[in-house]
């Protein structure tokens, strides 16, 4: 088997990190926060598939679909509606109109389903990863 690009794992590392503090953000019930570090884990998920098949530097974007199209993953229905939802979401936690509502938006559960749906598709951004 064909060994991962050191670069490759950093960006892997870094995204499992982030996964990580998702996690704790949520135990904290720091929801908003961990949308953003959902977000985060999948952005630097896809930019190391992007630098595993362009053998390049990928783009500074947070724009998740151009990513997956970019890394030329299909994602499944489910998938790609979670990968559109996550990517716009993450534009009103870094940018809230209306903060108070926006804390009101996620609740526990909603998180907690943000923060499932982004482990499955890490795992699935993953073992796309040749390794």
């Amino acid at each position: 088997m064909k060994s991962i690009k050191k670069v490759v794992q950093n960006w892997l590392d870094s995204a499992q990190y982030d996964l990580e503090t998702a996690e704790f953000m949520l135990k904290t019930r720091r929801y908003i926060y961990t949308v953003f570090m959902c977000h985060l884990c999948l952005e630097k998920g896809l930019k190391a598939k992007v630098e595993q098949i362009t053998a390049k530097t990928p783009p500074k974007t947070h724009d998740l679909e151009y990513l997956v199209k970019l890394a030329g993953l299909l994602p499944s229905k489910e998938r790609r509606t979670f990968i559109a939802e996550i990517s716009n979401l993450s534009i009103v936690t870094r940018y809230p109109s209306d903060f108070r509502r926006l804390l009101k938006d996620f609740s526990l559960r909603r998180t907690a389903t943000i923060l499932r749906m982004t482990k499955e598709v890490f795992q699935w951004i993953r073992k796309s990863i040749t390794r």
